[in-house]
């Protein structure tokens, strides 16, 4: 049963994964950004199948709730009319297919040579006290890192926001 669930949970992360880049029903990026958060909360149930419950809680709630919610402000306040949208050039489409091309490349290759485990022992199994201990002891610095640039981007936000600048 969790190896079927496993399968449509993969099947449904990459076919909406798909379906948020290149979008055959509509070119609204209001329905590429819904199409992320399906893909956002499939994401969600394969954590669940690895009984990371907090992980699954904090991927619906943060991720496909508060960042989309974001996502969505920027999108309806640049206002991107159909007339305006840029073609998809063939030059664009070569380089984009050819630079997902190397990765798929690196990828098999770092799969390839890498070692296999065949048990993992993991630490921080299910216990959110120890998880926000190592967040906050061994992690400190990139997590704080990771809140200026965010301070930054909104700042930036609402300052791309404003009409006139006086």
């Amino acid at each position: 049963m969790t190896d079927a669930l496993f399968y449509v949970f993969a099947a449904l992360t990459l076919i909406f994964g798909f379906l948020v880049v290149a979008n055959p029903f509509s070119r609204n990026p209001v329905t590429s950004a819904m199409f992320l958060v399906l893909t956002l909360i499939s994401l969600a149930g394969l954590f669940v199948l690895l009984h990371a419950f907090f992980l699954a809680a904090v991927q619906v709630l943060v991720y496909a709730g508060a960042v989309m919610v974001l996502f969505l402000f920027v999108i309806m306040m640049l206002d991107i009319k159909a007339e305006e949208r840029r073609r998809i050039k063939l030059f664009s489409a070569v380089t984009g297919l050819a630079s997902v091309a190397g990765l798929a490349v690196l990828l098999v290759k770092a799969i390839r040579t890498s070692a296999i485990v065949t048990q993992v022992n993991p630490s921080l199994e299910g216990d959110t006290k120890l998880l926000g201990r190592t967040l906050f002891s061994q992690y400190l610095l990139p997590f704080e890192i990771v809140s200026i640039l965010l301070l930054v981007a909104m700042v930036g936000v609402i300052l791309i926001s404003k009409k006139e600048l006086k």
